[in-house]
């Protein structure tokens, strides 16, 4: 391995509060009705106890990355290949433009993954349902493992951290301040957790290096379940509000929607390799952005679709956005998808493990 070099979150943050603290009033709900729960949550509770797994063994921490494509992802879908910045610049630099992207996309893959521990153990409190209460409760050890296993990748393969993306953390800020619990469950299972499933594909699906495709594959295979208990909970609880509550969180799913959107643009790498002003404008509007920005709708679009948040605000919204043909996304098919390919992963592993023994 490369000598540890300084964190950008050790100098960005140096002369900083490394800790945020965020008031939160809710109210805490017991419920005694023990044999009331909800078939398919019950089913999904008991998919979420067997399916726990431990980072430091079920990913091989032995192999190198390259801290300059740590991922090994094509060069072709970089935000900057084929500008004349990326033309102009040395195989070192584009090394360095490769890390960067890396490191600050992962780093807000991790800081996510924290709001998610926060807001999953703030359900296991606020939430008025045992069943919800049972299922919520492994997703609280679920995003343990998932800071774990992304601060690790951080600071031991790629050696560089980014502090919380402005956007994100506006957003993190309304989900946990809010008393609601349903609003906890909107932000954070369906737009925040929606939004990174589809980021993790990205890197599933294109990455060459093994270590950081099989750790956004093994997360995936817990999000979806995550994404799947929002929706359960949320479309019962729906269509019970008044019209004037519904507008409401539609509104606010409007609102987080484009900041998340925002939140890709990644205006914080260019600052920090130098480039010109005009680098971020170019990102914001270039076609290929578009289309990556708008993919990462995938899998919300459906869902506020599903729990009955669909009307006038939100598809004109995703119609904006150019992603409204989402809406007919079949969500169980693509769960389906994450549990084969982590699935796969583990039997390469298995088999890999196995040949290695059989040479011995």
């Amino acid at each position: 391995m490369t000598a540890t070099r300084p964190t950008i979150f050790d100098n960005a943050l140096e002369s900083a509060d490394k800790r945020w603290p965020i008031e939160s009033p809710s109210t805490t709900v017991f419920d005694f009705n023990y044999d009331a729960g909800r078939d398919q949550l019950l089913r999904l509770y008991d998919k979420g106890t067997r399916k726990q797994w431990i980072g430091g063994d079920r990913l091989d921490w032995s192999l190198e990355v390259d801290p300059e494509n740590p991922v090994g992802m094509p060069d072709d879908i970089h935000p900057l290949f084929g500008t004349t910045w990326w033309d102009k610049m040395t195989p070192s630099e584009r090394g360095e433009a490769r890390r960067h992207l890396e490191s600050w996309r992962f780093s807000q893959f991790m800081h996510g993954e924290q709001g998610a521990l926060i807001c999953t153990a703030k359900i296991v409190q606020t939430v008025p349902d045992i069943d919800s209460k049972f299922y919520a409760a492994t997703q609280v050890i679920d995003e343990a493992r998932h800071v774990e296993v992304y601060s690790r990748y951080l600071h031991e393969k790629i050696q560089m951290v980014y502090p919380l993306n402005a956007n994100l953390r506006s957003l993190l800020d309304d989900v946990i301040s809010d008393s609601r619990w349903d609003m906890t469950y909107l932000g954070m299972q369906v737009l925040i957790e929606g939004l990174a499933l589809a980021a993790f594909g990205v890197i599933r699906n294109a990455a060459t290096e093994p270590l950081g495709k099989a750790l956004n594959a093994y997360v995936m295979q817990d999000e979806a379940r995550h994404v799947m208990f929002g929706r359960l909970a949320l479309r019962d609880y729906y269509p019970q509000l008044t019209q004037a509550e519904r507008d409401e969180r539609e509104e606010f799913c409007v609102d987080a929607c484009y900041r998340m959107r925002d939140r890709f643009l990644g205006e914080e790498i260019w600052e920090r390799l130098e480039l010109p002003k005009e680098v971020a404008d170019y990102v914001a509007n270039s076609e290929t952005q578009r289309v990556f920005r708008g993919y990462l709708f995938m899998r919300i679009v459906p869902v506020l679709k599903d729990i009955g948040l669909w009307g006038p605000r939100v598809t004109r919204a995703f119609e904006d956005m150019g992603v409204l043909g989402f809406a007919d996304t079949d969500m169980d098919t693509e769960m389906a998808n994450d549990e084969a390919a982590a699935q796969s992963l583990d039997e390469e592993r298995l088999a890999h493990i196995e040949a290695v023994a059989g040479d011995a």
